[in-house]
């Protein structure tokens, strides 16, 4: 197994990542949504599920005492196939929305220690120099789940929902059960696969160095990771830094989505599942790939300290483009298609300077790998926050005076990055 090559791992072992952390973050909102419920609840209900990703590093020192990383990422992902398969079928039982939301709860957890077992899988078996040859692959194999789950399967929930089961497109309540039935079927069949490819094909990854070998030593390296965090110059700046960099993207997150498909008598664009999939989850997603790679050429080139406050101005200035089209609820398919690839594409070239902040300033130490998790634990923290909150913004306020809430929201953005401490020299 040691000469089966990464790329027959490595590219289905993250795409199989993202697919789960998306369906249970971002497309579970807009089922929510279609299926009826509120904007507050829907947005609430996703972004409770985002818990167990952003406390992940507190139970990562546990998978690390027991059997194989591959065993966790084999078992993980049996269990996230089987449970998107119950999910499938809870939806048609009389409360089926308790027991779909109690199932999205365990399986949050589930994936989340996929997502530590299949780290783990990579860091050890692969040497410095293969991480560096793979890490594009593995980057762009994670953003292909985001495709085909916000792009591909929304789109395919709205053709199914109009084209096999002829329901009005533009009527939310049980009617969307049907396809959403058959997705979640999809994904639980193609997680299924993924197990049973990476029984055949995963390395078993090795134990780390520091590995703890009993339940009092994990806790013991836990606590230590949290009193030398705390101990770093000037941490509660980096602290207010990985948590409001990207606020306003947190108020957006799952408040977009639903402006798109909302009705224009209650100030949405009146968009389909279709129209959704494809502008929202494919071109926006692409254009994010593509201000990814350009902002890390941007970086690379002039350093992150001259840039870092550029960078927070691409990533918050152009949410402007959720205003405007509130204000004038543009038709053109076309005009639609760009405000949201303007959007994105900033997003992903301010966001790079984010991850790269977080590895040369927060993350340096004894526990760089775990002090780095805490870092975008922070990110996921806030995420889960704006996610609860905003859609209950939304519904008090309007599209247009949220979307003025949101640019408001940006201010805190700048400070923290105009003050954010730079104690360690790029490399």
């Amino acid at each position: 197994m040691r000469r089966v090559s990464p790329l027959l791992w490595v590219p289905s072992g993250y795409f199989t990542m993202a697919l789960a952390y998306v369906m249970l973050t971002n497309v579970t909102a807009i089922m929510f949504k279609n299926l009826g419920m509120d904007n507050g609840r829907a947005a609430e209900y996703a972004s409770y599920l985002i818990l167990a990703y952003t406390i992940k590093p507190l139970f990562a020192p546990f998978v690390e005492m027991y059997r194989t990383k591959k065993f966790f990422v084999l078992w993980t992902q049996i269990i996230l196939g089987a449970g998107f398969g119950a999910v499938a079928l809870a939806m048609s039982l009389p409360n089926y929305m308790v027991i779909m939301v109690a199932l999205f709860i365990v399986l949050s957890f589930v994936g989340a220690t996929q997502d530590i077992a299949a780290d783990g899988v990579y860091v050890t078996s692969l040497d410095a120099r293969s991480q560096s040859l793979y890490c594009g692959i593995q980057s762009l194999s994670w953003n292909v789940g985001p495709i085909v789950a916000s792009g591909g399967l929304v789109y395919l929930s709205g053709w199914l929902h109009t084209n096999t089961f002829h329901h009005d497109a533009g009527v939310f309540g049980p009617g969307w059960i049907d396809s959403w039935r058959i997705i979640f079927f999809i994904v639980g069949g193609v997680t299924l696969a993924m197990a049973f490819w990476h029984m055949k094909t995963m390395p078993d990854g090795a134990k780390a160095e520091n590995a703890p070998t009993s339940v009092a030593d994990a806790w013991f390296i836990l606590k230590d990771s949290f009193v030398t965090f705390f101990q770093k110059r000037d941490v509660w700046l980096m602290i207010g830094f990985g948590f409001l960099f990207r606020l306003s993207i947190g108020l957006l997150e799952k408040i977009g989505p639903f402006f798109m498909v909302d009705p224009v008598a209650k100030g949405g664009l009146g968009l389909s599942n279709e129209q959704l999939g494809l502008f929202y989850g494919t071109y926006g997603l692409v254009a994010v790939l593509i201000g990814s790679l350009l902002g890390g050429m941007f970086v690379a080139k002039r350093g992150l300290k001259p840039t870092l406050f550029l960078l927070c101005c691409a990533v918050n200035i152009p949410n402007v483009t959720f205003l405007l089209m509130a204000y004038y609820q543009p038709t053109d398919v076309i005009v639609i298609s760009a405000g949201v690839a303007i959007e994105k594409f900033f997003y992903g070239f301010g966001s790079v300077g984010f991850m790269i902040y977080l590895m040369q300033q927060l993350a340096p130490g004894k526990y760089t790998t775990t002090h780095y998790a805490f870092g975008t634990g922070l990110m996921g923290l806030c995420m889960m926050v704006t996610g609860l909150v905003s859609g209950h913004l939304q519904q008090m306020l309007g599209y247009v005076n949220y979307f003025w809430f949101v640019m408001a929201a940006t201010i805190p953005s700048f400070l923290v990055t105009w003050f954010a401490p730079f104690h360690h020299k790029e490399d």
